[in-house]
């Protein structure tokens, strides 16, 4: 079997699921999402892991647009040194300690016009759920995005009992399978080709585009960040500095 065709079938599998299943709640998740940069305000994004990837893919990027605020903490997303200082160890101990993710609140100002956007494949790690009951307490709207449906059932590890799909006002559901990996390997136990990557990538851009189509059909200037590498372009630096521009006045709350 040629186990990279098996790949993209699995990886296109689970695009087709979430566009069968999951296009209400996405646009549920968009319209929360538009009313929050609307009125001014933020959705912040939040994941730990390979789940700040779709943190990061979605703003600061070409075609991503001012509104989505990145909250990537350093130690739950740099372990490519993978041993020794900041390594895998480390990792997955911190994104399992009750307490931290409250800690990691303390540093940003929210709003109650605020949307929290939550990635998490597993939905049972404590720092995710610390943030959510945290934003909750604040009077924001919390929105998850992971494997929903493969996640009833298992246990939390948080004091709350609760998985951060339970505590979410919308859930959408990657549709990845929960071991993540999807393509078996001969005489290993552990198969290799994991899909929730591009799960959540495939939902970030989904809602994404949804809430631009909701902003731009409202008469809500979008400051786009634009490709600063096409030639010809005579002004994409002067929209990139447009953008910079009110992505600063947002964050001093002018």
């Amino acid at each position: 079997m040629n186990l990279a065709k098996l790949w993209l079938d699995n990886t296109r599998a689970i695009m087709d699921r979430i566009e069968a299943t999951q296009t209400d709640a996405i646009r549920r998740a968009a319209e929360k999402m538009a009313d929050s940069i609307e009125a001014g305000r933020w959705v912040h994004t939040f994941g730990c892991g390979h789940a700040t990837i779709p943190v990061e893919e979605m703003y600061p990027r070409i075609g991503g647009f001012v509104g989505f605020h990145p909250m990537v903490e350093l130690p739950l997303t740099f372990f490519t040194r993978i041993t020794g200082e900041m390594g895998v160890h480390q990792f997955v101990f911190l994104e399992r300690v009750e307490g931290y993710g409250v800690e990691i609140m303390k540093g940003y100002e929210f709003d109650p016009r605020d949307t929290m956007w939550i990635f998490s494949h597993s939905g049972i790690n404590n720092v995710n759920i610390d943030v959510a009951l945290e934003a909750r307490k604040r009077g924001m709207t919390v929105i998850a995005y992971g494997s929903a449906e493969e996640a009833k059932g298992k246990q939390t590890r948080h004091s709350c009992g609760k998985t951060i799909f339970d505590l979410a006002d919308i859930v959408v559901d990657t549709c990845a399978p929960a071991g993540d990996s999807s393509v078996p390997l001969k005489d290993h136990v552990d198969k290799v080709g994991p899909v929730s990557t591009m799960a959540f990538v495939t939902t970030v851009w989904m809602t994404v585009t949804t809430v631009a189509e909701i902003l731009a059909g409202r008469g809500v200037k979008l400051f786009i960040h634009p490709s600063h590498n096409v030639p010809g372009d005579t002004t994409a630096k002067e929209r990139l500095d447009a953008a910079l521009a009110e992505y600063k006045r947002r964050v001093a709350g002018v």
